[in-house]
Formats: C-alpha cells, sequence, structure tokens
C-alpha cells in the first residue's frame, strides 16, 4: 500500500509537509541531544538546501525542532502546487485575490490543545543560539500576529525576537506595519496585543512575506494559496486570530515606552547587527499542540532568503509590468541576499527604457541596492547569464545609473560608514543604487549581439547518442 503524501495533501499543516519531504528523501533526521547553542545551527546549515534538518530531543528537551524544510525554490513551487516557472504569478494571483479566513469553534483549534499559564520560555521551549556573537537564544520562525489599534485589521510578519527572559522577549520592528501598529498603540499609553506562532504550515509562512499594503491581512493570501479560507483560532487573551493548525503559539503585549537591550545577532547580510535599545514584548502564556515541533530558520541561509525573496519578487514583477508591458521575469539574487539585487528579463523596445525600468524598481522598494536590465535571451536565474550581459553588453559611461543619498536597508552595514553611531533613525539606512543597462541595442549591424548557438543543442537526446558501457582503446583507436 502507497502511503506517500502527495502534494496537494502536504501543504494542509507543517506535519504533512514534513511528511512529504520525508517520503521523498529530502529529510534528515539527527541524532539526539544535539546542543541547542550553534551545533543545531551548524548542522541545519551544512544540509542547507539539501535537505532539511529534524532534531529529536535537542538538549534532552522533549520538543524536538525543525529546520530547513523551505530551503529550495523547487521545493516552494512544489508546495504551492505550481511549476517554478509559473511561482510568482501563482503568488501574485493569490495576492491579488485573497480569501478571507474562517474562524474554527472555540476549544477545537490544534494550537490550543495544551495551554502555559505560568511561563518559563526557556524551560519550555527548545530555542536556538545560531551564530557565533548572537546575544543568546533567538526565535528566527515566529510570524508576529498584531491587530491595527485605529481598524482592527491584522498584519503578519516575521522579526527576529531575543528570549532573554522568562517570559519578556525583545524584538526587532524594522519601519513597516507592526512598527507602525505599535507606534499608534503607544501613542495612546496602550500595548499592543501579539501572538507569535512557531511551525505554521509552508504556505502560511510563505503568504507572512507578503509585501502588500497597510491593513491588508496576509492570513487571506494564506488561504488563496490554499485554495480555501485558512482555519483560524481566536487567542486565549486578545482579538488576534491564528492559523488553527499551528505547532505552537505565544501570546502577549508589545510594551509601550519600554526599551530594552538586543542583539547582536547574525543578520540576512550574513553581518551582526549591533546591540541597541528594543521594543518588549511580555509573555502572558503559550498555548501548543500536544507533542508539538518548533520550527527555527538558520540566519541568511536559504530558507531565510528564499521566504523573503519569492514574495518580493512577485510583487516586484507585478509593479514593473503595470508600467512596462515589455518585461517578463525578475530575480533577487541570493548573492545578493535576495535583497539587494534585483535582476530583470525586458523585451526592449526603445533605447532608454532600460534606465526607466531600473528607476521605477529603486522606487518599488527601498531594500533595492541594484539592478540590472538584460534582455529576452538572458536567464535571470542565472547569476553566470546576468554577468555575461554586462560583460558584453554595458559601458559604465553610457549605461549606468546612480542615485546617492536614497533610503536603503538599515541592515546593510556599508551604510552605516561615515555615520555617527548614535545618528538619529532618520539618517540611517542611507544608500547609493546603482543600476546597470546590460541590454543590446534595439538594432546592431549584422550578428554582432547575436548570441551565439548551435542548431539543435536543445533536443539532443544525450540518452540516445551515448553508448552506455563501451570503453576505446587508445593505443590502437588512431592506427592506421
Amino acid at each position: 500500500m502507497n502511503t506517500t503524501i502527495s502534494p496537494a495533501e502536504a501543504t494542509r499543516d507543517l506535519r504533512a509537509w514534513l511528511a512529504r519531504l520525508s517520503d521523498t528523501g529530502r529529510m534528515a533526521v539527527i541524532q539526539e541531544n544535539v546542543a541547542l547553542k550553534h551545533e543545531l545551527a551548524a548542522i541545519a546549515k551544512r544540509l542547507d538546501g539539501r535537505q532539511a534538518a529534524f532534531f529529536p530531543r535537542p538538549d534532552g528537551h522533549a520538543i524536538p525542532v525543525i529546520s530547513g524544510f523551505m530551503a529550495r525554490r523547487a521545493w516552494i513551487a512544489e508546495a504551492m502546487g505550481v511549476p517554478e516557472s509559473e511561482l510568482l504569478q501563482a503568488y501574485r494571483r493569490a495576492a491579488d485575490e485573497p480569501l478571507p479566513w474562517q474562524e474554527v469553534p472555540a476549544g477545537q483549534a490544534a494550537c490550543q490543545e495544551v495551554v502555559h499559564r505560568e511561563v518559563d520560555l526557556h524551560d519550555l521551549l527548545p530555542i536556538p543560539t545560531h551564530s557565533e556573537h548572537d546575544s543568546g537564544p533567538y526565535i528566527t520562525a515566529g510570524m508576529v500576529i498584531a491587530r491595527n489599534p485605529s481598524t482592527g485589521i491584522q498584519n503578519v510578519s516575521i522579526n527576529r525576537i531575543q528570549v532573554h527572559a522568562r517570559d519578556r522577549m525583545a524584538v526587532l520592528l524594522l519601519p513597516r506595519h507592526l512598527f507602525s501598529y505599535h507606534q499608534a498603540a503607544e501613542a495612546m499609553g496602550q500595548p499592543l496585543s501579539v501572538a507569535i506562532v512557531i511551525g505554521a504550515d509552508p504556505l502560511t509562512l510563505l503568504a507572512s512575506q507578503a509585501i502588500a499594503p497597510l491593513d491588508y491581512d496576509e492570513l487571506g493570501i494564506a488561504g488563496a494559496l490554499h485554495g480555501a479560507p485558512l482555519p483560524v483560532a481566536k487567542c486565549l487573551t486578545s482579538e488576534v486570530r491564528v492559523p488553527a493548525g499551528a505547532e505552537i503559539v505565544i501570546e502577549g503585549r508589545l510594551l509601550p515606552q519600554v526599551r530594552e537591550p538586543e542583539g547582536p545577532f547574525g543578520e540576512f547580510p550574513k553581518y551582526y547587527s549591533a546591540r541597541e535599545e528594543r521594543e518588549v514584548i511580555q509573555v502572558d502564556l503559550v498555548t501548543h499542540r500536544k507533542s508539538p515541533i518548533f520550527h527555527t530558520i538558520v540566519p541568511a541561509e536559504m530558507e531565510h532568503l528564499l521566504l523573503g525573496s519569492i514574495p518580493r519578487e512577485a510583487t516586484l514583477l507585478a509593479h514593473l509590468q503595470r508600467s512596462f508591458s515589455g518585461v517578463q521575469d525578475v530575480h533577487l539574487s541570493i548573492g545578493g541576499v535576495g535583497r539587494y539585487h534585483l535582476f530583470v528579463k525586458l523585451d526592449k523596445r526603445r533605447e532608454g527604457e532600460p534606465k526607466n525600468v531600473i528607476l521605477c524598481a529603486f522606487g518599488a522598494h527601498y531594500d533595492i541596492k541594484q539592478v540590472i536590465v538584460v534582455d529576452t535571451d538572458v536567464d535571470v536565474h542565472d547569476p553566470q547569464q546576468v554577468e555575461w550581459a554586462v560583460a558584453t553588453r554595458f559601458q559604465a559611461d553610457r549605461d549606468l545609473v546612480v542615485v546617492s543619498g536614497a533610503q536603503g536597508s538599515v541592515l546593510d552595514p556599508s551604510t552605516t560608514v561615515g555615520q555617527p553611531t548614535d545618528a538619529p533613525a532618520h539618517m540611517q539606512g542611507i544608500s547609493a543604487k546603482m543600476g546597470l543597462d546590460a541590454t543590446r541595442p534595439v538594432s546592431y549591424h549584422e550578428h554582432v549581439f547575436t548570441k551565439v548557438r548551435v542548431p539543435g543543442e536543445d533536443e539532443v537526446d544525450l540518452a540516445a547518442v551515448v553508448q552506455r558501457g563501451v570503453s576505446v582503446d587508445w593505443r590502437t583507436a588512431t592506427a592506421s
């Protein structure tokens, strides 16, 4: 009897997806008692992009840890049920046509099977310390869900969370939606209720990273990716709704006017961010499934980079295509940490058009630092082909665009050069942007810019033409 879980069933919840990976040889079960400090992350990093890593009883803890289950682009497309070439279009459709979530009756949510009202996070959860200079254990795969204090509409994001006390956590809030919600609550002198969801299914995790407008609940995108409304449960201490099938939920409050030290921490650019005063979450209780699984993301590795880059690519592609119908594909390169370097494939119709595309891309998201525009004969997912286009179709005095003094990523360490260490927030992340037009001219002489190819090269069936088990006696092969 075949018990292999089908792709359609595999994204029902985290456990179904892990079963799918296990059934198809993409899960490594690690020996028991791996150390939560550094050793667990080191093993997961070595397996990164090849196999997910499952850690039973890390440091003797009863709750196992999983990492790396979304560490290949092809796995993400598989979870979405589409070919890899259609991944961005499918994600964009889900973002444009969300399905409102559906609340399950009280007491029926798997994520609330077990309730802990007296909480010591260090004892309760197997929270790893990842990188060499990290200031302590971090929750790196927790989806933070909060409601706008004015409208009640939710936002979902993944934020790094330092667990520095038994029931208190410091969290990095970048100037995005959660930050705005907290600012609004703080202005009223009120805490902001939040839920930290650990161990969500892969599609809900992917939906959490959508680049969406303010007051756009990403759980609706999760429903669209699933093809059915996402079942959610109301938190026990607030009005926040969380995925009912999640493994672990931490309920708490972002405290007004309270800041505590957080960091250093190894971030996605593969550098450490500094120790600074950050916002604080007071934990009220923890709920979880029976025998829960704790998910951790190893910072700056493929699971981290892809979860951030693919939703951004989908948004950027749609944004560029609204103004430039010739844009066919985009890719945020892994060498550019899935955030900073954008490659754009353009069916160029007029001279100067690539420079307009470059400027439009800079305006689409402040993280983007470099844009390279190439022709349709270049695969933007192959960095070697993009480099070839730059080498043969780009001249710096003619094709380079530089924008100085623009807003960039506050996590890019190069933006801090020349800045005082106590620079105010509005002066942080100032960046220069660079665009490269690596396209050939619209008109050119004969075959000067025609890419060399051999007729029939794509149709060759090597299995049919290569003789198996045949050797040549080279001593006699050329004898007359």
